[in-house]
């Protein structure tokens, strides 16, 4: 391997764990439909050859590499648009059962998400993607949602904080079947309406009598700092048995203002005076550095100072009342690795579902139609013998949840801010 592929890959290590975001202001929005023009079958080539090069097993995990191309090639010749091309290709990724091994088209969020968290620390992805798309940035016009199809049926699965969506009253659980009249699309539905009113045609039920449109005004979102923004505002006191119980959702945690902003509160802001705390680690991206848990497992110092009027300020270094953490089947990849050692070192009980097992370093890069092929570069370990890949976190207390009509419940939370409460009461 050449010194400059060295540098890249260890690159790609780095953004993959620890995440870093910082990003120009200037440049132009990606035009979305993109996935409806002509396919380039060259990229089809272009992403199998990636894979030959770069992926992190030489064996391609127990998979004819070369049969790959020999079985996908001819659907990738026959496909009539970029988005067929795309699932052609994805088909032929998924064959290697890895986490981090997935082509996007700037016709779906997770690009721009995607963008948002690679594009800041990559220079060879700017220059790449400037090459197809001039002034590329991380901005479409949404609500802030995600969504999944279950039994071919399209339905929220989270909601933003302080999101259009939020602001709108949609719920998780909700099915979308229309936005203006027309089947519903992640982005296709809100796209050149950004500050319009869109009507979405929703059911709540199983039954046909619980549909009802609510409206909604998209806006542009931005991969750099949505996440931060949703992060935010989902800052909460819930009261709970004569307690005060903290709550704050992680959206992403690719890059150091995520652990800032939960420091600020914590130690801070609207969180300090909480008797516990509710850390959300669900949906979203990954990114965490396992350096984060510190901030609830290093020995901490108090500070003290008083005024000449006698007023005294009180400052914790670290959080030392109880943390329990919150997981769900797509809290994937950094947030994993925190929610392990979370566990291991008990820090606090963890609370959901059995973690993703999206645990190896992914490196981005652009393809030649203007696509983004996410590839699993490195595998990785925890203390140097536990591979999360494949396997997942289990909580020490397990709440099944599926979103399907849930109505917005959330029985996940609630469990976790019950626990919460009951550790800070048995505290005292």
């Amino acid at each position: 391997m050449t010194r400059t592929r060295t540098k890249r890959w260890l690159h790609a290590v780095s953004i993959a764990i620890a995440g870093l975001l910082m990003m120009p202001a200037s440049s132009l929005v990606v035009p979305v439909g993109s996935a409806n023009g002509q396919p380039r079958p060259d990229v089809f080539e272009q992403v199998w050859q990636a894979v030959n090069d770069r992926f992190f097993d030489p064996n391609f995990n127990g998979i004819d590499w070369q049969a790959m191309r020999e079985r996908y090639g001819p659907r990738a010749t026959n496909a009539r648009s970029q988005g067929e091309l795309a699932a052609v290709i994805n088909d032929m990724l998924a064959e290697l059962q890895t986490s981090h091994t997935c082509l996007y088209t700037p016709n779906e969020p997770a690009y721009y998400q995607l963008l948002g968290i690679f594009l800041p620390a990559n220079d060879e992805l700017r220059r790449e993607l400037e090459d197809v798309l001039p002034g590329v940035k991380p901005q479409y016009s949404g609500i802030g949602i995600f969504t999944e199809e279950i039994d071919g049926k399209t339905f929220v699965s989270a909601v933003l904080d302080g999101g259009p969506a939020a602001e709108a009253g949609l719920m998780v659980g909700d099915q979308l079947l229309e936005a203006d009249g027309r089947p519903f699309h992640p982005m296709r539905s809100f796209s050149g309406k950004t500050d319009q009113p869109v009507t979405l045609l929703i059911q709540r039920s199983p039954t046909p009598d619980s549909r009802r449109t609510i409206t909604v005004i998209p806006k542009m979102l931005d991969g750099r700092t949505m996440f931060l923004d949703a992060m935010k505002a989902s800052v909460q006191i819930i009261k709970r048995e004569n307690r005060q119980v903290g709550y704050i959702r992680v959206w992403s945690y690719a890059g150091e203002q995520y652990q800032k902003e939960l420091e600020q509160a914590l130690l801070f802001g609207r969180l300090k005076d909480a008797d516990a705390l509710v850390l959300d680690l669900r949906e979203g991206w990954g990114g965490a550095s396992p350096a984060y848990l510190n901030l609830f497992t290093s020995r901490t110092l108090s500070m003290t100072s008083s005024g000449r009027d006698g007023t005294s300020l009180t400052f914790q270094s670290g959080w030392n009342k109880p943390v329990v953490m919150l997981v769900n089947r797509n809290t994937r990849s950094g947030k994993e690795l925190l929610a392990y050692g979370f566990r291991e070192h008990g820090i606090g009980p963890v609370v959901g579902s059995r973690t993703a097992g999206a645990a190896v370093a992914g490196y981005l890069s652009a393809m030649d139609d203007g696509s983004l092929l996410y590839l699993a570069v490195a595998d990785v370990l925890v203390d140097g013998k536990h591979r999360i890949e494949g396997v997942g976190v289990t909580p020490d207390i397990e709440v099944p949840f599926s979103p399907v009509y849930a109505r917005g419940a959330d029985p996940q939370k609630e469990r976790a801010v019950s626990v919460a409460a009951e550790l800070a009461k048995n505290a005292l």
